[in-house]
């Protein structure tokens, strides 16, 4: 193996989890991050040596997949749909995240959503962050606010519906 594969299969190996984990995160669906996160990481193969010097590789990876992820929509949004009842809604795995709170994340605004899985799931600073999302770290960081203030709201009020029960 050389050794540009040796650090991609290294880096692969690390970093797939986290990012299969934030991508769950932005999206809400375990099954279908995992098949971004697969593409993704495919491309990152195919442009390693660009990939390998982006200050936040894994963030990369994971931007790609929800780059995807829109691009996916935005085809099937212009597709003719079939008669009623051909697609089956199926309940997402949650992937170990807590359901209450991939809930909370799901009414998030997108934007939101993307800074919480960078910063929480990733661990990526604010620069990093920004960086990768092409905005303002104070954007971020204000972002950040808002979804953290948004997800304790609806975490408190679920636990409190939780206690009457």
């Amino acid at each position: 193996m050389g050794h540009e594969q040796a650090q991609f299969a290294e880096f692969y190996r690390v970093h797939r989890a986290a990012c299969v984990r934030a991508v769950v995160a932005g999206t809400g669906d375990r099954e279908g991050a995992e098949d971004l996160v697969a593409e993704a990481f495919t491309r990152a193969w195919t442009s390693w040596r660009k990939v390998s010097r982006h200050p936040a590789p894994q963030a990369w990876v994971v931007r790609t997949a929800l780059n995807v992820r829109v691009s996916a929509w935005r085809r099937r949004r212009r597709e003719v749909a079939l008669s009623a009842g051909h697609d089956v809604a199926v309940g997402p795995d949650r992937g170990g995240v807590d359901a209450a709170l991939m809930a909370a994340l799901r009414r998030l605004p997108a934007r939101q959503r993307q800074v919480i899985a960078l910063r929480a799931f990733l661990d990526l600073d604010t620069e990093t962050t920004a960086q990768v999302l092409g905005i303002a770290a104070g954007t971020v960081t204000a972002h950040l606010s808002r979804a953290v203030a948004t997800l304790r709201g609806h975490l408190i009020s679920a636990e409190t519906q939780e206690i009457e029960q």
